[in-house]
């Protein structure tokens, strides 16, 4: 199910898509839903999670690909939080929704790239969140996906991974290159 402000815009994409597709409120789909992709301007990131309901997300994953991206410009292709180096917007949601299992993901790699990147090597992908189970959910998706899993902790992790995003814009804006991912390499032996 795919979820809106207003589901009667997305009628055309409905009836375009294949399978048993549908479109819902916020509320409707979480209420739906098994798993959650978060993937929304993080401006607005608190205010739909308040727009699911609290209550419905109580006990399932909810994949957060949000990034706290500010309202201004980059600066030489740097762009702007509205974080700080001791906050993150994941930490914020998981305090909005305290029973919903937040996995960061997803959120340091452009949509191209997200499911079967054809790249040189496997990338990795930086996950955290506060439950195991939750992650080992997101692990199976995004092995599935293709992707090598990084696990960075808890949800403090996101102070980590979301400035990931920053980083991964940096070529794009100065250079139009959006085609790449990050992997972390070990020492062979």
């Amino acid at each position: 199910m795919r979820a809106t402000r207003e589901p009667q815009k997305l009628q055309a994409w409905k009836q375009a898509a294949t399978g048993e597709a549908s479109v819902g409120t916020y509320e409707q789909a979480a209420k739906w839903a098994d798993m959650i992709v978060l993937a929304v301007k993080g401006l607005v990131a608190e205010d739909v999670i308040g727009q699911c309901g609290v209550a419905n997300l109580a006990g399932k994953t909810v994949i957060d690909a949000t990034n706290p991206i500010a309202g201004e410009p980059p600066d030489n292709g740097v762009i702007r939080y509205f974080t700080g180096p001791n906050d993150s917007l994941m930490e914020r949601l998981q305090k909005k929704a305290p029973q919903a299992n937040f996995v960061k993901a997803f959120n340091s790699v452009g949509n191209a790239f997200m499911v079967n990147p054809k790249l040189e090597a496997t990338p990795t992908m930086f996950i955290c969140g506060n439950n195991a189970a939750a992650k080992q959910d997101v692990t199976e998706v995004l092995t599935a996906f293709g992707w090598d899993t990084h696990d960075c902790g808890g949800v403090e992790g996101a102070r980590a991974i979301e400035p990931l995003c920053i980083l991964w814009c940096i070529p794009g804006f100065l250079r139009n290159d959006w085609a790449h991912a990050y992997r972390v390499v070990r020492p062979k032996g």
